[in-house]
């Protein structure tokens, strides 16, 4: 479980290929790992991976085909958020995240709005039930509070410190981007749906 906020930025320095699967090293020198285990989590870019090697400046993550296919990938060189899984004493400063990617949303937009910039994304059809004005949503692993939604499309205003302490400030237009949707919302559903069916 995570938080949604982001502890470094570090970057994915190889990409070891299996047949569908590929072990990660990811570069991590801004991120404590002084307290961190083979077999601990670590969000990258949102995806809650179990760390299988490291040292002091770096970690290594196996990723799946199946994360692959359902997250924007981890492309050589590229930029992650990164944030060590919860603890039961921290601070819970942005909203519960599972570390497992709903899907993968399509930046529309990004522009300056005085100091901060303005995100419009568009969500997959199916995930759009889930996103609230006001609500939270999770971008590359950011915990985020969404402004306004339009159909499958939603705002975001980015603050500075945001963009100064994440990888989003790299976003364009056409930049996929991994999403996962606030969990209660999905509970909520299934309560509904399931109600309606008995």
């Amino acid at each position: 479980m995570f938080t949604g906020i982001i502890q470094a930025v570090g970057k994915v320095a190889a990409v070891q290929a299996g047949n569908a699967d590929a072990r990660l090293l990811i570069d991590a020198a801004d991120l404590d790992l002084s307290d961190v285990a083979p077999g601990d989590s670590i969000a990258c870019n949102g995806v809650c991976l179990t760390v299988v090697a490291l040292d002091a400046a770096s970690f290594s993550v196996d990723v799946s085909a199946e994360t692959f296919r359902c997250t924007v990938g981890f492309p050589e060189h590229s930029l992650v958020n990164l944030e060590k899984a919860l603890r039961l004493a921290d601070r819970l400063g942005g909203h519960l995240v599972s570390g497992h990617v709903d899907g993968v949303g399509e930046v529309l937009r990004f522009d300056p709005v005085g100091d901060c910039f303005e995100l419009l994304i568009r969500a997959p059809g199916e995930l759009a039930k889930f996103i609230v004005t006001k609500g939270s949503v999770t971008v590359n692993g950011v915990s985020l509070t969404v402004n306004r939604v339009d159909g499958d499309r939603f705002s975001i205003n980015l603050i500075p410190h945001t963009l100064e302490h994440t990888n989003l400030h790299a976003l364009q237009p056409a930049s996929p981007v991994n999403l996962e949707v606030d969990m209660m919302a999905r509970y909520a559903e299934r309560i509904l749906n399931y109600r309606d069916q008995t």
